[in-house]
């Protein structure tokens, strides 16, 4: 048997490697380097739930701590004394409900209200698709003009809104009374507009519509801009009239948007209070009575905070089906995208 030669000073010896299937020097032991990655892996994982914690808390400080006290207060029956003292009010289980919900008058501001949110929506989009439509075949300066005229609308106060179509409205010097009387040759001189509710809502859905349309008009240009023009001049020298241009190129690009926007009106047509109450100077009328409305009255006027609580919790029941599918509309367009 050869005995191991010893090392000689000045050379390299060669390296020993280990056998086939045997663990390396270093196999056992981590490397450091791999450690410190995961670790910052997983830390790297929870930053973006670090970053929209304060989002979370803002929400449930200001929609779901709020939510949670009207359904409490809707089971109870809760007066402006409880409110004040902070004694505990009585449970009173669904009586506030059976009450509502056995109510004439409470069904009747239902279908008020539903209507007067058609009406409005319908206006709403006609009026803004019509709008966005414009803006296409307008140069750029006369479209950068009416963009700014509809920014300046929609950022105009609410108080400053129904102040300026009170006037318009007003029986003696109002601007729609003289322009029927003067330029279409009506007699409308001192006629009052809110002694009619149908006529009432018709001045109080013109400021719903007027605040809506540039939101509405702008977005859906947005949209609009979207739509390949190579397909809309295909399908017109295939023989495709305007109509049928808007029905099979047109609209389904904009479809998603369009519904987007609808269900947002929706909600905000359903749900209105500040018009009326600004122009009916604080005291509306029983016949200008929406849900809104209702629940206002019944809670601080008719001093029942709980029947007030019932009636905003059956609203905001009747609006979860809108909003489920305003939520769905919302991840169909993330899908696409």
């Amino acid at each position: 048997m050869k005995a191991a030669e010893p090392p000689v000073p000045g050379l390299r010896q060669p390296e020993e490697r280990p056998a086939a299937g045997a663990p390396g020097p270093d196999a056992a032991t981590p490397s450091p380097v791999g450690a410190g990655t995961r670790r910052k892996r997983k830390a790297g994982a929870f930053l973006p739930y670090l970053l929209i914690a304060p989002a979370f808390v803002a929400i449930a400080a200001v929609f779901v701590w709020p939510l949670i006290k009207t359904v409490i207060m809707s089971f109870q029956d809760v007066g402006r004394r409880e409110l004040w003292t902070g004694d505990p009010a009585p449970w009173v289980g669904f009586e506030q409900f059976t009450n509502i919900l056995g109510d004439g008058e409470f069904w009747d501001v239902v279908w008020r209200t539903l209507l007067f949110m058609v009406a409005c929506v319908v206006a709403t989009m006609g009026i803004g698709l019509f709008l966005a439509q414009a803006m296409q075949r307008m140069t750029n300066w006369v479209r950068l003009a009416l963009t700014g005229a509809l920014v300046a609308a929609w950022s105009l106060p609410l108080l400053v809104a129904t102040s300026i179509f009170r006037w318009f409205a007003d029986s003696d010097y109002g601007v729609v009374n003289m322009v029927l009387t003067k330029y279409l040759g009506l007699d409308f001189r001192g006629h009052n507009w809110w002694l009619d509710p149908k006529q009432g809502f018709l001045m109080i859905g013109a400021v719903v519509v007027w605040g809506a349309i540039p939101f509405v008009a702008i977005t859906l240009y947005a949209a609009l801009t979207q739509v390949p023009k190579e397909l809309e001049e295909a399908a017109a020298l295939d023989g495709a009239g305007a109509a049928g241009v808007f029905r099979f190129v047109t609209w389904p690009v904009i479809k998603p948007v369009f519904q987007m926007v609808t269900t947002l009106s929706v909600i905000w047509d359903f749900n209105c209070f500040g018009q009326i109450f600004l122009m009916r100077a604080n005291k509306p009328e029983p016949e200008y009575n929406l849900l809104g409305l209702y629940s206002y009255e019944k809670a601080f006027e008719s001093n029942s905070l709980s029947q007030g609580a019932a009636i905003g919790l059956i609203t905001v029941l009747l609006l979860s089906g809108v909003a489920v599918y305003y939520l769905r509309q919302l991840l169909k367009i993330g899908e696409v995208e």
